[in-house]
């Protein structure tokens, strides 16, 4: 194959992958959809920067999107400094007062800002808000799914959505996953169902949940074993097996589902531009969940 003819086939694909990008980017035109951010995404520099520019191009090409993101791998990394013991129980952080100051500190202080100063700098104003923030989330105290006390870990039970819609007319809002109850105790929220909480509260198109696997896998020792596609019923059936981190993960697309949100998806953040693969690609990257036929 000569230069020339090189030339026009690495050309013929770039076209070919802005028209497959076409239709979805005319059926996501002004739809709201909902980020969940952490893993591996969050940790890496490249895929910060690469997510960064993925969600400013979702914002110019006419979408509406909502980033909310936790910090887990480092909260854990200052606690372990600071001596402190790190538990988990169903995938929830077990969380003392003190545990709850290190994830507000590390997420809204340090995590944060780190992702709305690379929005801004890519060319996309940002605001930075915790469920504190105008009372954004307010949340009650949750259990673990075996009944377990896990201290000061929060469920959303309600969204200020006139506070988050009159942001999301100009700005990206990037939302830190901590909040507080009626009498001002703070918690710390599980990102996955503060995400779903959001989708639902804004009526979002999706929801899209960052992970550190390829997404849903039948064998969890399995990389190969991906469930491409399920319906909410089929989920909801494989609950009582399922363990760990993925739990919560589902538990959050099947509360979104429910709540009327169109679709959920879990996808491998480890991979660059995996946002847009998933969003603007036939063939996707991850395991998308949708309702019941």
């Amino acid at each position: 194959m000569s230069i020339d003819e090189r030339r026009v086939a690495i050309g013929e694909d770039r076209i070919g992958t802005l028209l497959e990008a076409l239709p979805y980017i005319r059926e996501f035109h002004g739809r709201t959809i909902v980020i969940k951010y952490g893993g591996a995404a969050m940790e890496d520099p490249q895929l910060r920067e690469d997510f960064a520019r993925d969600v400013v191009l979702l914002k110019y090409v006419g979408l509406n999107p909502v980033i909310v993101h936790g910090g887990g791998p480092e909260i854990t990394s200052y606690m372990e400094r600071l001596g402190m013991p790190v538990e988990f129980v169903g995938g929830l952080r077990v969380s003392n007062p003190a545990t709850v100051e290190i994830a507000k500190m590390v997420l809204v202080g340090k995590v944060n800002k780190d992702i709305v100063l690379r929005l801004n700098r890519h060319g996309q104003p940002a605001v930075g808000l915790s469920g504190d923030d105008g009372n954004l989330f307010r949340v009650g105290r949750q259990s673990a799914p075996g009944g377990e006390d896990i201290g000061f870990v929060g469920r959303i039970e309600r969204v200020e959505v006139d506070l988050l819609h009159h942001i999301a007319q100009d700005y990206i809002p990037v939302i830190a996953s901590v909040g507080a109850d009626r009498e001002g105790n703070s918690y710390n929220v599980n990102a996955d169902d503060a995400a779903s909480a959001v989708a639902r509260a804004l009526g979002a198109y999706k929801v899209l949940f960052l992970t550190d696997v390829r997404g849903w896998l039948r064998d969890p020792g399995d990389p190969e074993s991906l469930i491409s596609e399920a319906t909410a019923a089929e989920v909801q059936e494989a609950m009582a097996t399922i363990v760990g981190g993925m739990r919560p993960k589902l538990q959050a697309c099947l509360d979104a589902i429910h709540g009327g949100v169109g679709n959920a998806y879990i996808i491998d953040g480890r991979l660059p531009h995996s946002l847009l693969l998933e969003l603007f690609t036939d063939a996707g990257t991850g395991t998308k969940i949708g309702p019941s036929r």
